[in-house]
């Protein structure tokens, strides 16, 4: 999540990475690069962001219990292979095929897919969840995104969704910091965006820093955030308390609330396709 290298962009839909299959190592142990894209377990200097995204899986595994789920961005892996543990099925997609191969190969729970989110390679009423965090911001059509999942998931099915919250990711800018974004959402236009595509929104909530990291807020210098990201960018040596802060961070130093949502660094919603909406769009095709 530290990013350190230039933006690519594609017309398709999206800007994650396209990566040659020749380039792509089938060891089962092989770590997939940090990018700046996503983040990968077992990376000391990255353990903040990993604690940070895990805390959500965490939050909303028992919605998958039984149930069949989509990761729609998958990622390195650890996702969808923590929904394995719960659910009755797992599918994964991801745009870029070293993610794909590498996932194959470390969690096998996991059927993996290679393919477009503007595009989803699975049939209409086809899943029970769909499983979408940190993806939609590096996305070009938002919309049509959605509008997929709606369309792969079954009448009643939940759509588990989660973005940095613009208000507190890229504080007072029109265009997000991070250059691997291309549009991040406050708590409101994620909720029109959902609306939009035919979801009626359950539950926004946010994750907040807890006492914990509060604390290390103040430790360094009013924001352990910005702390990270300026010794990244800096490209020296992590000073030793830094790094030692880093590393042991757990998800039990953040929180999940709804008060103050402008407030929390990452917006996660729950979405439902209610029941009626597979025959509303029956009548209105005129089927």
């Amino acid at each position: 999540m530290i990013w350190t290298t230039a933006n690519t962009f594609y017309s398709d839909g999206t800007n994650l990475a396209r990566v040659s299959e020749t380039s792509v190592s089938n060891h089962e142990d092989a770590p997939l690069p940090l990018t700046g894209e996503r983040t990968v377990p077992g990376i000391p200097e990255e353990n903040y962001w990993f604690r940070r995204h895990e805390v959500v899986y965490r939050a909303l595994l028992e919605r998958c219990t039984d149930r069949r789920v989509l990761e729609a961005g998958s990622g390195e892996g650890y996702g969808a292979n923590m929904i394995a543990d719960v659910a009755t099925k797992v599918t994964g997609l991801d745009y870029d095929v070293s993610a794909v191969e590498h996932v194959r190969a470390r969690y096998p729970r996991v059927e993996m897919l290679h393919g477009n989110l503007a595009e989803l390679p699975l049939a209409d009423n086809s899943v029970d969840v769909v499983v979408n965090f940190q993806v939609i911001e590096h996305l070009w059509d938002q919309g049509q995104f959605l509008r997929e999942c709606f369309r792969v998931l079954a009448p009643g099915g939940e759509l588990l969704i989660s973005t940095p919250n613009r208000i507190t990711f890229s504080p007072g800018r029109d265009t997000p910091l991070n250059p691997f974004h291309t549009r991040e959402l406050n708590a409101a236009e994620m909720t029109e965006l959902l609306e939009d595509a035919g979801f009626r929104v359950q539950l926004m909530t946010g994750v907040h820093h807890g006492s914990r990291l509060k604390e290390l807020d103040a430790k360094h210098g009013g924001s352990f955030i910005n702390a990270q990201i300026d010794r990244a960018l800096a490209g020296e040596p992590w000073p030793e308390d830094l790094t030692r802060d880093v590393e042991g961070i757990t998800v039990d130093d953040f929180s999940i609330s709804e008060p103050d949502i402008d407030d929390s660094l990452d917006l996660v919603a729950i979405a439902v396709k209610d029941s009626a909406a597979k025959d509303t769009a029956v009548k209105e095709s005129g089927e």
